[in-house]
């Protein structure tokens, strides 16, 4: 039997030099894990429609989607996740505690010191190769 494949939008929302992210609550799927905000495509929603709606309802923002960073597809035991990671800015709005447990802004550097769903994982070793640290080599 074929796994289901969930097609997934997220954002990548820079501030000066951290970028955001969201920690899942501690009922859903990946409880208490680290991700970027986003959510599912629904049908008739292109990327960005279905991105802008997924940070009204989770961070009551309003934003400017860009051009994707990276997809990735990764299989979890019950489903594949086709996930395209999206450059985003907030254009309205400061970022409330809607559907998450909590938000953070971290500096590539930051990233090993979070425990990230398993979809996330070569989005953010891309992260930090193309964003390398501010101290690297020092």
């Amino acid at each position: 039997m074929e796994k289901r494949l969930v097609e997934v939008v997220a954002a990548l929302i820079w501030r000066g030099g951290r970028f955001m992210i969201c920690r899942r609550p501690a009922h859903k799927a990946c409880g208490l894990l680290w991700e970027f905000v986003g959510g599912k495509v629904e049908a008739g929603e292109s990327d960005a429609e279905a991105l802008a709606r997924e940070c009204r309802e989770e961070l009551d923002v309003e934003v400017n989607v860009g051009a994707a960073f990276m997809d990735v597809t990764h299989e979890y035991p019950e489903f594949t996740v086709h996930m395209t990671l999206y450059e985003a800015s907030i254009r309205e709005g400061e970022p409330k505690l809607l559907e998450h447990a909590d938000i953070r802004w971290i500096s590539p550097d930051e990233i090993p010191l979070y425990e990230f769903c398993p979809a996330d994982r070569d989005i953010l070793a891309e992260i930090r190769k193309r964003h390398p640290s501010v101290y690297a080599g020092a």
